[in-house]
């Protein structure tokens, strides 16, 4: 017993000077300016310029990889909140797991929330990721984190600068490494001929976190990464790649079913048969009506947009208030209607009576949801 121990013993001094070693090779890529800041927020940035590819195809490779990159964390919360192809903006939230370490007697993670945003332009793209938070521990004994004030060159690093501190080592290597991961599946978007392919592919994935690992520098902190798209890509037309932009935001519609011709010009349908497309955010606007009396109804403009989708297998559509609209009427209301005017018109194409459902608080400074689930639906 006491030989078997003197050999562990002998064995770990033997190797542990190798451990301090690589564990100094890694901490390279942590170390001061891993982790950006703009105006005192922790900002990750990375640049994409793809030659020969215009702003609308790049928009929508972006908008598609988003969705169902956001889709596949598996929550209800991760999503695309708001998307304007004219200025070339997709922005998403999402929420998922980062696994510190997992064994048979132990996982340690946390979640973290952030926001997704992609800003494109003719031949570049520009990927943001910023406003993240953490929420570690379960029950009681949850504990809630801004990167700002967690992983930080301030707070993660020693005064020299040239170690991680012992206790936010952790959260600082694996926020880089995921963001890492975000812009690496982010330029496979970019690249490839089928997203579908990549993103279905468990083994690209295991391929892209070795590739973090083992680099030097963090993906998102190496400067710009020029891209070439594969011959596939100029070969599919415009209208089939919209299609399939379309076809993510919400469940196929089959063609819509004769509807009742009312007397004011609208007619009414199912609103399982919407199509996203009768709600173009960038050729109109959204006006969220409460209340019926005209003397004491309460009309106001979704700033931030909004978009047509499913959630828990309802039709539902989705709304967003500037930080800085009033919000207390919707609030507090549980009925509410959402119009949507065309560039130009004086009367809405589409009437949407809603049902308020449950929907998250937001992040400071972020765009505030709500979710409607549409009772009645008539369009013009």
């Amino acid at each position: 017993m006491k030989r078997t121990t003197k050999l562990l013993f002998v064995l770990a001094c033997l190797c542990l000077p190798l451990l301090l070693q690589a564990q100094k090779r890694d901490d390279g890529k942590y170390l001061a300016g891993a982790v950006p800041e703009v105006d005192g927020k922790v900002v990750f940035s990375k640049e994409f310029s793809i030659p020969g590819m215009s702003q609308d195809e790049i928009f929508e490779r972006m908008q598609k990889w988003m969705q169902v990159r956001l889709k596949r964390n598996g929550n209800e919360t991760s999503r695309v909140v708001y998307a304007n192809k004219e200025k070339g903006q997709v922005i998403g939230m999402g929420e998922e797991w980062i696994v510190f370490s997992s064994t048979a007697l132990a996982l340690d993670r946390t979640s973290v929330q952030y926001q997704i945003g992609a800003f494109c332009q003719p031949e570049t793209c520009e990927l943001r990721i910023e406003k993240i938070r953490y929420t570690y521990g379960e029950g009681r004994d949850q504990e809630k984190y801004v990167a700002e004030e967690w992983i930080t060159d301030e707070y993660a690093l020693n005064k020299s600068r040239t170690k991680l501190v012992r206790g936010l080592a952790k959260w600082r290597r694996n926020t880089v490494n995921f963001v890492d991961a975000l812009c690496v599946e982010a330029a496979d978007a970019l690249s490839a001929a089928s997203i579908e392919q990549i993103l279905a592919s468990a083994d690209a994935e295991k391929d892209n976190e070795k590739t973090d690992e083992e680099s030097e520098k963090a993906v998102v902190n190496a400067g710009p990464t020029v891209i070439t798209p594969k011959r596939e890509v100029s070969h599919v037309a415009p209208q089939e790649n919209k299609k399939q932009t379309q076809a993510v935001v919400a469940t196929p519609v089959e063609p819509m079913q004769p509807a009742i011709t009312s007397t004011d010009g609208y007619r009414e349908t199912d609103p399982a048969q919407l199509s996203p497309d009768i709600i173009q955010i960038g050729s109109g606007k959204l006006v969220v009506v409460i209340g019926t009396d005209a003397f004491n109804m309460t009309m106001m403009t979704a700033n931030a947009g909004g978009s047509l989708g499913k959630m828990s297998g309802k039709s539902v559509i989705y709304t967003f208030l500037t930080p800085d609209q009033n919000h207390d009427q919707i609030d507090r209301a549980e009925i509410y209607t959402v119009r949507f005017y065309p560039n130009g018109q004086q009367e809405p194409s589409v009437i949407l009576e809603c049902k308020k459902l449950p929907s998250q608080e937001p992040l400071e400074g972020q765009p505030r949801m709500y979710i409607g689930e549409i009772l009645k639906a008539r369009i013009k």
